[in-house]
C-alpha cells in the first residue's frame, strides 16, 4: 500500500544531508530551467504541514498541493511531516524527501521559490521529530503550524513543541470528529485558527453587508430564534455560522442566552448546502439559503414590514487563500 511519504514528490535523501541537498537542488544539473538568485528565495515564513495517521495518500497530495500554491504567494520552507502506520520499524528511521518549485512572479523577470522538505517517521521516531524540524526550519523566522486530519486532540497533544512555538496553528474543525471539538488544552489559544472560519469569510460578508441594510435593533427586537440547517457534508460550516451568527446578534442587542438550533436539513436538501434562519414573533423573519456546489445564494428578509429578496453568487475561499486568511489576518 502507498504510503502518504511514497505519494509527495521530492528526491529521497539522507536525514543527515538536507541542508547539503537543499542547496545542490538549486545548482545541479537537475535544476529548474528557471535558475534563481538569492532574492527568488527570500524565504517569509516557517510552514509545517503535519498530517494525521488517517491520512490517505491522494489527501496528502492534494493538501501538498494547496500548500504548493499557497507558496507561490508567499515563499516559504515548507516541512511536512508524514507518520507511518510501519510499527516493524523497530530502529526508529527518519526518511525525508526535498522537493523545490519556482514560480514567475506579477512583473517581468520576478521569481518566487519555495523548497520543501517531507520527513516520514514512524511512531517509535516521535521522540526525535522535533530535533530534526528545527533543524530544517530557517532561523529567526515566524513558524505557522497547520495539523491536518487528526483523529484526537489527544495524539496532536503529543506534539507540545510545535503547538507552543507556532506562531499560528491552524486546524480544520470539518476534519475532526464532533466530540473532540475544544477537547484539546492549547498553549496558546490565541494562536489557533479554524479554516472552517476562514473559508467562509465571503458567505460572513455577504449575510453581514446585507443585513446592515436594517437598524441593528430591528435584528435583534423579538427574536425568538436561530436555526441553522446544513446539507449532508456541511455541518462544521453550519457549527462555525451559528457561532458567529450568535456572536453578531447578540452585539446588536439580542438577549445573552441566545443559542441557535443546528440539525440536518430535509433530506433532498443538496449535501453541500447552508440555511439560515432568524424567527420572531412580530412578523420580521430573515433565511439565507446558500449552495455552495452550485455556486449561488438566495436571501429574502420581512423587517418591519418590507420584503426584500436577493439572489446572489457565493463561493468558499480557495484552499490557498484560505490558509492566508488564518495565517495572517
Amino acid at each position: 500500500m502507498l504510503s502518504i511519504f511514497d505519494a509527495l514528490p521530492g528526491l529521497d535523501t539522507p536525514v543527515g544531508a538536507i541542508s547539503k541537498n537543499l542547496a545542490r537542488l538549486w545548482t545541479t544539473d537537475e535544476r529548474p530551467a528557471l535558475l534563481p538568485g538569492e532574492d527568488s528565495k527570500a524565504t517569509q515564513v516557517n510552514f509545517v504541514l503535519h498530517f494525521g495517521i488517517h491520512t490517505t495518500p491522494e489527501d496528502a497530495l492534494a493538501q501538498f498541493q494547496t500548500a504548493t500554491r499557497f507558496s507561490q504567494r508567499y515563499p516559504c520552507r515548507v516541512v511536512v511531516l508524514c507518520p507511518t502506520r510501519d510499527e516493524s520499524n523497530q530502529a526508529a528511521e527518519l526518511r525525508a524527501k526535498i522537493y523545490g518549485e519556482c514560480h514567475p512572479g506579477k512583473t517581468r523577470g520576478d521569481l518566487r521559490c519555495c523548497e520543501f522538505v517531507m520527513l516520514s517517521y514512524p511512531t517509535a521516531a516521535r521522540v526525535f521529530l522535533e530535533n530534526q524540524v528545527s533543524i530544517c526550519l530557517s532561523t529567526d523566522l515566524p513558524l505557522y503550524y497547520w495539523a491536518h486530519n487528526f483523529s484526537s486532540s489527544a495524539k496532536l497533544g503529543a506534539y507540545q513543541y510545535l503547538l507552543g512555538r507556532a506562531k499560528r496553528v491552524l486546524i480544520d474543525r470539518s476534519c475532526v470528529p464532533a466530540n473532540e471539538c475544544g477537547e484539546l488544552t492549547w498553549p496558546h489559544p490565541e494562536a489557533v485558527r479554524d479554516l472552517v472560519i476562514a473559508r467562509l469569510l465571503p458567505v460572513r460578508q455577504t449575510i453581514g453587508q446585507y443585513l446592515s441594510a436594517y437598524p441593528a435593533s430591528a435584528l435583534a427586537e423579538d427574536l425568538t430564534g436561530v436555526t441553522v440547517r446544513h446539507g449532508a457534508t456541511r455541518r462544521a460550516e453550519a457549527v462555525v455560522l451559528a457561532k458567529w451568527t450568535r456572536e453578531r446578534l447578540i452585539a446588536c442587542g439580542a438577549e445573552a442566552g441566545l443559542t441557535p438550533l443546528v440539525e440536518p436539513a430535509a433530506a433532498d436538501t443538496p449535501s453541500d448546502a447552508v440555511e439560515i434562519e432568524f424567527s420572531y414573533n412580530n412578523g420580521n423573519h430573515f433565511r439565507f439559503l446558500g449552495d455552495f456546489e452550485r455556486g449561488c445564494a438566495q436571501i429574502a428578509s420581512t423587517m418591519r414590514g418590507s420584503k426584500t429578496e436577493l439572489a446572489t453568487a457565493i463561493a468558499l475561499l480557495s484552499p490557498e487563500a484560505a490558509l492566508a486568511e488564518a495565517m495572517f489576518f
